[in-house]
């Protein structure tokens, strides 16, 4: 198909009363491709199990003297350049609130954390994922000044609102008022803020929107960008009357995205995030044309209470609810990131009982709680603040000795799981949770987003006295074994098994079913036996648990796991 065609084809289902082949046009030459053949081929897997994607603030490591930016490489350099290939800096421009995702300037790297050049230094030797901010800017950006000027550009970029507007059905993620009160030279008007009164939304049923966006992407693409965080892409569409989530022209946006992208760079990859449940959060595959990937949200919540309850049931049943990811596909996993423990991609899948259960264990952890306005206005429980390390350091009854085997065996899930994992970089080595910076900022999030002195972590992580020491060399050792087995392919087949409540258990094949790896994970504090024949292993293979390298023989009646303890049985060892 041409693509001049094609993204005549998107904007006929954005834009229907606009002239959308000059627009299209507009936008092939703000993305820098020329008219002519589509070149890239759909369904293609440009991953595979040797990717992992380290989470990172660009100053979540400081140094004095130096840029945050080059410090945050020579962290990866000294200590994961075999663990991780690619990188996601989280928002790394001026900001006026958010820890970033309140965007000033789109093109410029925040001068306190470096400039372009280290930018690019870290794309060069890794995979680099940056944030699209595309739902909203700052107040004190420059479109926003003009904005309230009646100036362009910026005049029209924003949403308006009126009080007598029906905006009952909006889906709001926060308690603040929707409807910011902002002076213009025409009056007061009132503007629509999803997030916060310093973060405006962004209009885009204007066409120049869209426009300066995907400026924004060709820069970062030209500045060694390979993978697009789409933030909050769920909100972007507004329409009075509606949810204003979800809505057809948002998913529109995100399939013309992926073209553009693509047409630039057939390797470059979309991520859609979306705090919301499941089935909606999925919605964002389309028919393998809209994003490559998704954030996995339901997995941080299940997973944490599938080990504080000691039960894999919940987690073992939306698990098998999942679809496999196609080709061209994939699910991003994580369980721990810069924001709280979601709670939202929880609904329908654990009780309101099992969730007040999970948020009063958690509080008794250390935790914070963030809360949103449900749709009768009362305050809901919308994410929980904790670093992981001490969300996991006991169970609903109470703190106990097994912290790092918990902590570990939750990320020996998400290693395992089909997908392809993202490592928050304080859990690689257990940083805990941060009242300090949490209480002087104000904003609870900010209990996990700690910020190491450089020469304090190098001492931590060498100290065998020092529980970081042990956790960061463990955690470096389940990610070389996973990157290098054929079998964890983020889209190799993957099978739920049915162990008992006790254990959480799944099969994964290769793709050219070389190895087979049988992936039994004890979440609850007591030593479980497991019959080997309900495994259904061959007794003709050798089998070999992964992570402790033991043979195990297929004949032999029970399978003994400690508490917390994670056994990847593969009848073939890669090295």
């Amino acid at each position: 198909m041409q693509r001049l065609q094609k993204v005549v084809d998107h904007l006929s289902r954005i834009y229907p009363d606009h002239d959308q082949e000059r627009l299209a046009r507009r936008l092939l030459r703000r993305i820098g491709v020329k008219v002519g053949e589509c070149t890239t081929e759909p369904f293609q897997n440009t991953w595979s199990q040797s990717d992992a994607w380290l989470i990172s603030y660009a100053d979540s490591v400081i140094e004095d003297q130096q840029a945050p930016l080059q410090t945050l490489k020579k962290f990866v350099d000294q200590r994961l350049k075999t663990a991780v290939s690619g990188v996601h800096i989280l928002p790394f421009f001026p900001y006026s609130s958010d820890d970033g995702f309140s965007v000033i300037n789109y093109v410029e790297v925040n001068q306190s954390f470096g400039n372009w050049d280290d930018i690019k230094a870290i794309a060069e030797d890794y995979d680099l994922m940056a944030d699209l901010v595309i739902n909203h800017c700052s107040a004190r950006s420059v479109w926003f000044e003009k904005y309230k000027q009646g100036k362009h550009p910026g005049a029209d970029y924003f949403v308006e609102a009126s009080a007598d507007d029906d905006l009952s059905q909006v889906v709001r993620p926060r308690t603040s008022t929707l409807l910011k009160e902002t002076p213009t030279l025409d009056g007061e008007k009132l503007v629509w803020c999803t997030f916060s009164h310093d973060q405006v939304d962004l209009n885009f049923a204007n066409p120049d929107v869209l426009l300066e966006m995907v400026g924004i992407i060709r820069r970062y693409l030209e500045q060694g960008v390979r993978i697009f965080r789409l933030d909050a892409i769920a909100f972007l569409w507004k329409e009075i009357g509606t949810s204003c989530i979800h809505l057809p022209q948002t998913h529109e946006v995100t399939r013309l995205l992926r073209t553009l992208i693509e047409e630039h760079s057939p390797q470059a990859i979309i991520i859609t995030e979306t705090n919301v449940p499941n089935l909606e959060n999925l919605s964002y595959f389309g028919n393998g044309n809209e994003a490559h990937a998704v954030y996995n949200f339901s997995l941080p919540p299940l997973v944490l209470h599938a080990l504080v309850a000691g039960t894999s049931a919940y987690l073992k049943q939306w698990q098998m609810s999942m679809p496999p990811a196609q080709a061209g596909n994939f699910y991003f996993n994580f369980i721990a990131s810069h924001d709280g423990i979601g709670l939202r991609p929880a609904e329908g899948l654990l009780s309101e009982q099992e969730i007040s259960s999970l948020v009063a264990t958690m509080e008794n952890h250390g935790a914070k709680i963030s809360w949103r306005s449900g749709e009768s206005g009362d305050p809901r429980p919308y994410e929980i603040n904790v670093a992981l390390f001490d969300a996991l350091q006991g169970t609903s009854k109470g703190p106990d000795q097994f912290q790092i085997d918990r902590f570990l065996c939750a990320h020996a899930i998400m290693f395992a799981l089909e997908g392809v994992p993202g490592i928050y970089i304080h859990s690689l080595m257990g940083t805990q949770n941060d009242y300090q910076r949490s209480g002087l900022s104000n904003q609870n999030r900010c209990i996990n987003r700690h910020r190491w002195d450089w020469d304090n972590l190098q001492q931590q992580l060498d100290d065998q006295d020092s529980h970081h020491y042990h956790v960061y060399r463990k955690m470096l050792a389940l990610l070389a074994l996973r990157r290098a087995q054929p079998a964890f392919h983020p889209n190799a087949a993957q099978y739920t098994l049915h162990l008992g409540d006790e254990v959480f258990a799944f099969w994964r094949q290769s793709l050219r079913r070389d190895q087979s790896i049988f992936c039994l994970h004890n979440v609850t504090d007591q030593a479980i036996e497991i019959p080997l024949n309900s495994v259904n292993l061959v007794g003709t293979d050798g089998w070999l648990d992964l992570i402790s390298g033991d043979s195990v023989d297929a004949q032999k009646q029970m399978l003994s796991l400690n508490p917390y303890q994670a056994v990847w049985l593969s009848n073939r060892l890669f090295t």
